[in-house]
């Protein structure tokens, strides 16, 4: 059985990144990852048009955390509260152990390695506290980045299934695994 029981919210450290929970301070920082058509050219979820859109995106992430349901963390470089991508936990299943990993950077700190640093904690975090055996990547075929982020960490490629994906369009996607 997963434990999901985020409270206090769990407060992590890399070498170069602190992940925290998201606030509402964050909403320009949102805004701008969530609003840029090129970062979200793979998240199957609508661009940002207005920080309302921004202080909705929060509201929702903000609730799964209260509900213990999903989490999210807020990455920061440290030394410095500027929001530069969102990490966490998109889906979890109870009854087979297992959740979905998910994650947005903001287009300026790209190939930086700081994804793969707030990945490596995700992970840790995902075995160590929440007790998951199996976590998930669902990325579409041609998201080469995350594809080579993925791979990089440890996820085997599982499966491809086609039009898997309904947002804007069926798209096909890979579904990549890392078990404890």
């Amino acid at each position: 059985m997963l434990t999901l029981n985020f409270n206090p919210f769990p407060i992590m450290e890399t070498d170069r990144l602190l992940l925290r929970d998201l606030t509402y301070n964050d909403i320009d920082d949102v805004f701008e990852i969530r609003s840029n058509p090129k970062t979200m050219q793979y998240i199957p979820r609508p661009v940002a048009q207005t920080t309302d859109d921004a202080r909705a995106i929060i509201d929702m992430i903000l609730g799964f955390t209260a509900r213990n349901e999903r989490i999210n963390w807020a990455m920061t470089e440290k030394g410095s509260d500027k929001l530069i991508g969102i990490i966490g936990y998109v889906n979890t299943n109870n009854d087979s152990n297992r959740a979905e990993i998910g994650y947005v950077i903001n287009e300026a700190y790209l190939r930086k390695g700081y994804m793969f640093e707030a990945l490596n904690a995700c992970i840790d975090y995902g075995f160590k506290q929440m007790n998951v055996h199996v976590i998930e990547a669902v990325i579409r075929t041609e998201n080469t980045p995350s594809i080579q982020l993925v791979e990089k960490a440890g996820f085997t490629r599982e499966a491809m299934f086609r039009d898997y994906i309904n947002f804007n369009g069926y798209h096909d996607a890979y579904v990549y695994t890392l078990m404890q």
